[in-house]
């Protein structure tokens, strides 16, 4: 997380990748994947942040911060969630 911390999201994304590949738990996995997204949305690409935050919310579905970044860029660019 230092490397997302830092503004080094390319980094930061191949290390969230490989915790991916070696990571079993959901929960665990559901963080990860809502720091993909976090990185997505950083990066002004909201299409590929919806799809984590999706992710996320699919292993846990109690992940509130996901839900609100979700409306907070459903708002921003007039998008359905669905």
């Amino acid at each position: 997380m230092s490397a997302q911390s830092e503004g080094n999201y390319a980094e930061a994304l191949q290390n969230y990748y490989e915790a991916m590949r070696l990571e079993i738990d959901p929960y665990d996995r559901s963080y990860i994947l809502y720091n993909i997204g976090l990185i997505h949305t950083s990066n002004g690409e909201h299409a590929k942040a919806l799809e984590y935050y999706f992710r996320a919310l699919k292993r846990n579905p109690f992940l509130p911060q996901a839900f609100n970044n979700m409306a907070v860029i459903c708002h921003y660019v007039r998008l359905s969630p669905l």
